[in-house]
């Protein structure tokens, strides 16, 4: 049997060929591989109701997939990763109940890109009978596919507003190229919105009441940067396991952004100038290596009385834990 869970032990039997253990419990590829001994299982004591994502790798490196284990991740990037669950792991109310009758609208945009190079695309989701002449909060969300299929955002605002939740909102899911030039603190990404995005959207789809910036790990990033940054433009921001190691221009040796040793530029950048126009909402895994640096950034919050909301999740840097996340940062968004 591939995995066994018994309280909170978890048993990861390898399958042949296997010789070292990656996932949450290493943060992937940011620490060794936990070994494979003679063939032994790995043992490995964990919070109740995680969900746990994790990969064998071979003798050359390369992950593979458990070939025991069929409960796969959401991951829309890698092939690899299965998953273990210990004990349950809880979901939303508003995941569990049926879904919306009363759906949005997708609207699909393409355009030759003029700040970053290569056809750009975006998905703009209207709420089920929206007026784009009336005023309406606009979020603009960062790794636009994922959060629009993957995520299912419009979905769950979709059930929110239909049980009178919350009022609806214009979800504008934006498409990186090179998701880590742009997000890695990059300006240049305002740039792209304001000249590019914006005009196709603002007077066309929506007219804007407020505008607010989404994202997840180096999406939550750029969306705080330019949140904060950026009062005559925004004022609410979601992000999820920030990847908040970080700083300007900030590379290892192979010319790879640094998120794990650059440092924590922007909780620096915010102690300094807190951003009190930002309505925020933070949550993390508890199970990833940036769980400390959300947990600062939310206590540097607290401490200069920023109205923001903190969770946390049992589990890692990954598409399950955003996903349970998204309700609870849509209702303290778009709530009262």
């Amino acid at each position: 049997m591939a995995v066994t869970v018994r309280g909170q032990q978890v048993t990861f039997t390898p399958p042949p060929g296997a010789v070292g253990l990656i996932g949450d419990m290493t943060d992937w590829r940011k620490r060794e591989p936990l070994p494979v001994v003679e063939g032994e299982p790995i043992v490995l004591t964990l919070p109740r109701g995680a969900w746990v994502e994790y990969a064998w790798v071979d003798a050359a490196g390369e992950a593979f997939a458990d070939p025991d284990n069929d409960q796969r991740s959401l991951n829309p990037w890698w092939p690899y990763p299965r998953a273990a669950v210990v004990g349950a792991y809880t979901r939303h109310p508003l995941w569990r109940g049926e879904d919306a009758t009363q759906k949005g609208t997708a609207h699909r945009l393409t355009w030759p890109g003029e700040v970053f190079p290569g056809t750009r695309r975006a998905v703009v989701y209207t709420p089920h009978g929206h007026d784009p002449a009336t005023p309406t909060p606009v979020y603009y969300v960062q790794d636009g596919v994922a959060f629009y299929r993957t995520g299912r955002l419009g979905d769950v605002m979709d059930r929110a507003a239909q049980r009178g939740l919350i009022p609806g909102a214009v979800l504008v899911f934006v498409e990186p190229g090179d998701r880590s030039a742009e997000y890695y603190l990059n300006d240049r990404y305002l740039d792209f919105l304001t000249a590019e995005v914006f005009p196709r959207v603002e007077g066309v789809h929506v007219t804007p009441s407020v505008r607010g910036l989404w994202g997840a790990s180096l999406g939550g990033l750029i969306s705080l940067h330019l949140g904060a940054a950026h009062p005559e433009l925004f004022s609410r921001v979601a992000s999820h396991s920030g990847a908040f190691i970080a700083r300007p221009g900030a590379t290892d040796a192979a010319g790879v952004i640094d998120t794990t040793t650059a440092g924590e530029w922007l909780a620096g950048q915010l102690s300094a100038t807190p951003p009190r126009h930002l309505k925020t909402s933070l949550d993390t895994g508890t199970l990833e290596w940036l769980s400390g640096p959300n947990r600062r950034m939310a206590a540097l919050f607290a401490d200069h009385g920023l109205e923001h909301q903190y969770r946390e999740y049992p589990s890692g840097h990954n598409w399950v834990t955003w996903r349970e996340a998204l309700p609870e940062a849509l209702l303290y968004l778009q709530g009262g």
